[in-house]
């Protein structure tokens, strides 16, 4: 693993722990050696992971549609910032060049990044993990309605068993270390 994709809000959120988790996660992605792919933005928990993964002395990468490079307020400081012409081609780009996925707390635009990620695993269409770091509960109504999509038939257990959760970065990352691939189809 070389690179860790890290969907996030471009809003700080409600609570300190958010920023807190943020700064948490680009620390310690620096200091595993891990390279950052983010959203390309240097506003909300974006750039805070951002920013903390470069004092940290490690690698940033963001991919920001050109449309959205003023309204994003583009982060100057990365190691490299790549400008795509749509949203699709950004979502593209940051799988291409990740290995994993992390979400941490955001909006709708996280919970879609996050989602697809998933949804692109259970369709055998990539074969990287990944985690949501479940900051104070946030995500529990999510992890709540996808107990609920396997219980009612629609999720099947080993997919939502491919899903790594915890409650800080450093718990889904260790977790990432021993994650392996499903063996056979999630199909």
């Amino acid at each position: 693993m070389r690179r860790i994709c890290v969907f996030c809000g471009a809003h700080a959120g409600a609570r300190p722990a958010y920023a807190e988790a943020a700064r948490e996660l680009g620390t310690l992605l620096a200091a595993r050696g891990l390279g950052l792919v983010t959203g390309g933005g240097r506003v909300g928990l974006m750039g805070i992971v951002a920013d903390a993964a470069l004092a940290a002395g490690g690698e940033a990468i963001g991919v920001i549609p050109r449309a959205l490079v003023a309204k994003e307020l583009a982060h100057p400081g990365l190691s490299e910032l790549v400008v795509v012409e749509t949203m699709h081609a950004r979502k593209a780009a940051m799988h291409a060049l990740a290995d994993a996925f992390v979400t941490l707390p955001g909006g709708i635009g996280s919970l879609e990044e996050a989602l697809e990620a998933l949804a692109w695993l259970q369709l055998d269409l990539h074969r990287k993990p990944a985690g949501i770091v479940n900051v104070e509960g946030y995500y529990d109504p999510l992890l709540a309605q996808l107990d609920r999509a396997v219980a009612e038939g629609f999720v099947l257990g080993p997919q939502r068993e491919t899903i790594v959760v915890g409650p800080t970065p450093a718990a889904v990352l260790d977790r990432f270390a021993a994650w392996r691939p499903p063996a056979t189809s999630l199909w």
